[in-house]
């Protein structure tokens, strides 16, 4: 059968595997066509150092996007991710197109990986985060931000995955995937949280991570969603691929992500997750099929 094509807007690197490197990729790989809109063209990801931004203006972005609005093909998109933004101006051009595409297809599922920050405070300009916020959060019907980004977007820090759960609801998206969730000593998990459902998968901590978690993290999801994947089989899926991907890279010392060599973890990963609900006390421990 044939999948939707999917529409990812973001970053797009030379060296790595993050941004749209990492989208695209996983997105093909489980057999979708990809319509790839770069925010912003960089040599690799900024913690790697400094390097030359290349970041369309606001016209020529906006005019692109209205090209696309436009498009004959517009109706076979069936997917929306977006994730880091070159600008604040860029939002509300991709808001536009979100909404065409909406139009076109109603059941399209829009994914908003909300790309601003982390522990250490956010590291885009705060006009770039509140476009983020204002003009894309609230059309979202899933959002994937890490912990530091949703204690921004929700004005108040969670410490607890009940806390964080609550955090989540009082935003805009009916449903929300919190990276980098508290999961116990030497743990660390993705937080699925709905109106009456808080599902935590969780797995062993690995010291010094690549980038691109989020981003792979966030298209593994919107895939495993559009096939029709219940939230628990598809965090179970997510997460076991993405941590399965991610102790590879680290077993061999890479500094990205290897999508490309381990591109099989991407469709049928083997890592062990735990699972559970958050308003229970006994984790049931289930092995990725």
């Amino acid at each position: 059968m044939t999948k939707p094509a999917i529409l990812v807007i973001s970053s797009h690197v030379v060296r790595g595997t993050v941004g749209n490197r990492a989208a695209v990729f996983a997105l093909e790989t489980l057999g979708h066509p990809v319509w790839a809109v770069p925010t912003v063209t960089l040599p690799w990801h900024p913690g790697h150092g400094p390097a030359t931004r290349i970041v369309p203006s606001a016209d020529a972005f906006a005019a692109m996007l209205a090209d696309l609005e436009r498009a004959a093909w517009l109706g076979e998109v069936g997917g929306i991710l977006t994730g880091y933004l070159g600008g604040a101006e860029q939002a509300a051009s991709i808001a536009r197109l979100i909404a065409a595409v909406k139009v076109k297809n109603p059941e399209a599922l829009y994914v908003c990986d909300p790309v601003i920050g982390d522990s250490g405070g956010l590291y885009v300009p705060p006009a770039t985060a509140e476009a983020i916020r204002d003009h894309l959060l609230p059309l979202a019907d899933i959002a994937t931000p890490n912990r530091a980004e949703l204690d921004w977007l929700a004005g108040r820090a969670g410490g607890t995955a009940e806390e964080i759960a609550a955090a989540a609801r009082d935003l805009p998206p009916p449903a929300m995937l919190v990276t980098s969730a508290p999961a116990g000593e030497g743990r660390i998990g993705n937080l699925w949280v709905e109106r009456d459902t808080a599902l935590l998968a969780s797995h062993d901590l690995v010291a010094r991570p690549p980038n691109g978690l989020g981003d792979l993290t966030a298209a593994l999801l919107l895939a495993r969603r559009l096939d029709g994947k219940s939230a628990r089989e598809a965090i179970r899926h997510v997460t076991a691929a993405v941590y399965e991907i991610l102790s590879n890279a680290s077993a061999r010392g890479a500094d990205e992500l290897m999508l490309e060599t381990d591109a099989a973890s991407l469709t049928a990963p083997n890592a062990r997750v735990d699972i559970r609900n958050c308003a229970e006390t006994k984790r049931e421990r289930l092995t990725h099929a």
